[in-house]
């Protein structure tokens, strides 16, 4: 879920985890300290340019990162630098 605010439970989809979203958050935090891979800093900055408040840029990088972790875990398969950038150009559009 996109939001930088608390959400009410019921609001919540169905299978929202906390704990794994704020796991997805520090992967967010610690790309962009560390510049690594560079795509998501520049993605977050065009998100902010874009008018999305930091919080929410944070969460939708999160949402690209959830979905190569899916890849990963659920396909068995290697990181994917390429398809994970193509994630971060198509934000805000969720991938699927």
């Amino acid at each position: 879920m996109v939001t930088g605010q608390e959400v009410p439970e019921d609001a919540m989809p169905e299978k929202f985890n906390p704990r794994l979203h704020a796991a997805f958050l520090e992967v967010v935090e610690n790309q962009l300290r560390d510049n690594e891979p560079p795509e998501t800093r520049q993605t977050y900055e065009r998100l902010l340019r874009e008018g999305h408040s930091e919080a929410e840029a944070k969460d939708l990088i999160g949402a690209a990162i959830a979905a190569e972790t899916y890849y990963i875990l659920k396909r068995d398969e290697q990181f994917n630098h390429d398809r994970y950038v193509t994630m971060l150009n198509n934000l805000p559009k969720l991938p699927e």
